[in-house]
Order: C-alpha cells, then structure tokens, then sequence
C-alpha cells in the first residue's frame, strides 16, 4: 500500500492534477451541458409567431415573479405530439433501421479491411492507416455530391456497366435507401476500421499458434480466438457508426431524395421550414435520450463485468 502523506513526483501538485481532470468536464458543461439544457428547456415551451419563436421567456428583471410565471408557463405537450403523429414514430423507426443496417454493412466490410492491415509487414501498416484516414482530407459534403455523379443515371457506374454490357439500361440506384446505405457506409468506414484495427493490431500471435498445434483448424482458431479479442473494437466502431448514421441529414437529403425518412431530415424540416423550436427540441431531446440509454446501460454492464472479475 502507498503513504498517502508520500511527497507528489516533482513538478507535479494536487491542484495541477485537479485542473487537469477538471478541464475535460468543464469542456463538456460549456458546450454539452448548457446547449443541452437550453434546448431541453425550448422543448417545454409553446411555439408563437415571433422572435425568438417560442414562450415563455425567462425574465429575471420581475424577480420570482418572473421565474414563477416562466416554470408554470412550461410543459411537456411538444412530447405528446411526437407520439401523437405517425410522421415523428415512423422517422425515429425509419433512422434506427437504416442506422442498424448500415452498420451492419459497414462492419462486414471493415473487419476483412482491418484484418488484413493487421495481417500486413509493419512497413505497410502506416501507409494503410493513412489510405483509410485520407478521405477525412476532404470535406463530407463534397465527397457525397460525388457519389451523384457516380449513382446517378447518367453517372460513371451506369455508364461503366453499360459499357460492359452487364446492364442493357441505366440502373435507377439515386433517390433511394440504397444510395443513402452506399453513401452512409462509405463516409463512417474509416471510423469502423480504425478501432477495428486497434484491437486486431494488439492480438497476440502465440495464441493462433498454440490453438495450431493443439490441431485448430485456422477457420475455428479465428472464430474463437481472433473475433472474441477483437470485440471492444467490434463494439466501439459499431457505436461510432450507428449514434451518427441514426441522425444523419446530408445524406438522405442528397442521395436519398423525398421519400427517405430520417428524423434528421424531419428535425432540420421543423427547425427551418415550419419554425416550429418546440417541436424540434423534443425530437433532438428525445433522439438523445434514445442512443444514450443503451451506451449507458453497455458501459454499467461492463463495468460490472471488470468488477466481477477483480
């Protein structure tokens, strides 16, 4: 056991520690929390045709009064109406759906990926890293008007298929689920490869070699030595995929047209088209509290898992 009353390393001091550790959290209450609150508190409020367009305001200069007025003036009808109306129930069911099956595809395509740069000589394995974060160089937006070009009609893929005959008319992939999976999966595969291949690039090779000479064959070796290692990275690059897809608006609005449902569409709808900040902060609140929950209840699952363990 330590002496609590030891001396701290030089140059180090309690509170440099706790400035340190308070950084981080202080980071996070000005520009997680206190948005987060504000929008929370719009979500309670009624819509009105003025600016800013909703009440009641919080008026400090009437004293209690004011802070009485503006509590009683709060409500949770705005939540009543996203359960009320089958467009907001079939947006949230419509993203979650899309989010999952894009992960899924994303994760299919990344592990093969990771594996093989894990797999790869070690003089490679910077040079593979930086193919899989150069798309970052550029922006999202421009990367996803160029896969209109690709999709479209009359877009390089229908053009190359028709030039190879495997196709004897244009394939009409634009303006549907299937260009927002093409799109979704190509713009977060970096973010599904990069945890995938942490965790692939720390396995121990001895492991695969003992599970040989014990008769293993390698197809059963990598099923149950090299998958169960490497899921903390199957779990964090699923996350990493599926909270953002689940809220993605530019997608769908480019690749998906119309008829694409996501809630982020309909959230920036009723942000900007009908003026309706009410309405919009709870779907945003409520969106929130959907993809905290289950990251919250995985990690209360882990940690009790560690805790079992010790």
């Amino acid at each position: 056991m330590t002496d609590a009353s030891a001396p701290t390393p030089a140059g180090t001091s309690p509170w440099g520690r706790r400035l340190v550790i308070a950084i981080p959290y202080l980071w996070l209450l000005v520009f997680f929390l206190a948005p987060f609150f504000i929008v929370l508190k719009i979500s309670f409020s009624d819509t009105v045709i003025a600016q800013p367009p909703y009440e009641p305001l919080l008026d400090l200069a009437q004293g209690w009064q004011g802070i009485k007025d503006w509590w009683t003036g709060l409500d949770a009808e705005n939540y009543g109406i996203l359960f009320e109306d089958e467009l907001y129930v079939a947006s949230y069911l419509s993203s979650l759906r899309i989010a999952t099956i894009s992960t899924l595809l994303t994760l299919l395509i990344a592990y093969p990926m990771a594996y093989a740069m894990a797999r790869a000589p070690k003089g490679w394995r910077p040079l593979l890293l930086m193919a899989v974060i150069l798309p970052f160089w550029t922006s999202l937006l421009i990367r996803v008007y160029a896969w209109i070009g690709i999709l479209s009609p009359e877009g390089l893929l229908n053009a190359f298929l028709l030039w190879t005959g495997i196709i004897s008319e244009p394939l009409y992939i634009m303006n549907t689920e299937t260009a927002v999976f093409i799109g979704i999966v190509y713009s977060y595969l970096p973010f599904m490869v990069l945890p995938l291949y942490a965790s692939l690039e720390k396995l121990d090779d001895t492991l695969l070699e003992a599970a040989a000479d014990l008769g293993s064959p390698p197809w059963k070796a990598f099923w149950q030595i090299t998958v169960p290692l490497s899921l903390p990275g199957v779990v964090a690059g699923c996350f990493l995929v599926f909270i953002p897809a689940v809220g993605e608006f530019v997608i769908p609005d480019l690749l998906g047209g119309s008829e694409t449902l996501m809630i982020g569409k309909t959230l920036y709808s009723e942000f900007f088209s009908n003026r309706d900040w009410p309405v919009s902060s709870a779907i945003a609140v409520l969106l929130l509290l959907v993809l905290v929950l289950p990251i919250a209840i995985y990690n209360n699952v882990q940690a009790r898992e560690v805790g079992a363990k010790k």
